[in-house]
């Protein structure tokens, strides 16, 4: 196992009718006047919204509201965002939604706090040495944004969608109901499951990976567990302990925690990057599209590890005399299958 620290700050606050919480705990973490950044119009007609901003105005909270944020989050909006900050003086930033609205969020918030633009971050690969406070409320379960020391920007003009990684990044509280995903389409459900799986495989397939097997055994079940959730949520997604698992999953899969001891990779998301920059395509759609392709490209490197995968995670049986890796392409196959029963796209053309 590889040196590592973990530090992971964001308070999480889970369960039903956790909106009635949030003024009185944001209030603790020093917010007076605070950004209320969402996406579109459903965050108000599902009434998320208005019992989020009731329960600012209950605490004594100021807010000013800013929506808008699309999937793949434009540096147009958060620049936006940095200037109304600036202008209204203001302290806190709550993200309301997923996590194109979390990232855009913190983004807003970093560039408030440094007086530089985001995109200097995004491009360059420095970081913030400081931010404003961001809380989230999420309202669907794929990025884990809501408790990652990361963030991810597109930029409209250029067409390149880069990451920000700090841990500045990490929100300071996060409150999770899963009621709040009931709302969400089948595609973006289909979506934040492959987006929560690779999260774990990008950290458990890694170059020259150490033993390490208290990290391996929770990826493994994280990764069962979204797998077993997410049959029944593309079926039922009013199933609340289905999408609490989902939920709780995506958090837990990219705070750190399913690749301690190892390095990341994460090859298949810089990919799925690129093409959602040039085609603004749904960021986990082009990740089901890309990780069978990349693991077939690189099963030779460590075909013992891709079978192992397939018996641990897809409950395999190694047939006889079939070779690791035979095995291991047979969990790749795997892998590709179940993102075509939960209707996501696995080629360029899909």
């Amino acid at each position: 196992m590889l040196n590592f620290t973990i530090k992971t700050p964001t308070e999480v606050v889970f369960g039903r009718g956790i909106e009635e919480k949030i003024g009185e705990r944001i209030k603790e973490y020093g917010a007076h006047r605070v950004l209320v950044h969402f996406g579109g119009a459903s965050a108000r007609f599902s009434g998320l919204l208005d019992r989020v901003e009731h329960s600012l105005f209950d605490a004594g909270l100021s807010f000013v509201e800013l929506g808008g944020v699309s999937p793949n989050p434009k540096i147009s909006l958060v620049r936006k965002g940095v200037a109304l900050c600036r202008r209204e003086g203001l302290d806190f930033v709550l993200a309301v939604g997923g996590g194109s609205v979390i990232d855009s969020a913190k983004a807003i918030a970093m560039g408030a706090a440094t007086g530089r633009d985001p995109w200097e971050f995004a491009s360059t690969g420095t970081r913030p040495d400081k931010t404003l406070p961001v809380a989230t409320v999420l309202t669907l379960a794929a990025s884990g944004s809501e408790t990652s020391n990361s963030c991810v920007l597109t930029n409209e003009e250029t067409q390149e969608k880069r990451g920000i990684t700090s841990e500045t990044n990490r929100p300071v509280i996060s409150f999770l109901d899963p009621e709040n995903t009931f709302t969400v389409s089948k595609f973006q459900t289909g979506c934040g499951i492959v987006d929560i799986m690779m999260h774990t495989l990008e950290r458990y397939f890694n170059p020259g990976h150490p033993s390490n097997r208290m990290t391996d055994e929770i990826a493994e079940g994280l990764l069962r567990t979204v797998i077993d959730a997410g049959r029944v949520a593309m079926q039922d997604s009013h199933n609340y302990d289905a999408m609490s698992e989902i939920m709780w999953a995506g958090s837990l899969s990219h705070n750190n925690l399913t690749g301690l001891g190892g390095v990341k990779d994460f090859s298949v998301h810089q990919f799925g990057h690129e093409l959602s920059g040039m085609f603004d395509a749904a960021h986990g759609a082009t990740l089901s599209v890309m990780w069978p392709q990349w693991a077939r490209y690189v099963v030779d490197t460590d075909p013992a590890r891709f079978a192992h995968y397939g018996e641990a995670v897809w409950r395999l049986t190694r047939k006889d005399g079939e070779s690791d890796r035979d095995l291991a392409l047979r969990a790749i196959d795997t892998t590709e299958e179940f993102f075509r029963s939960i209707d996501m796209p696995t080629t360029f053309t899909e």
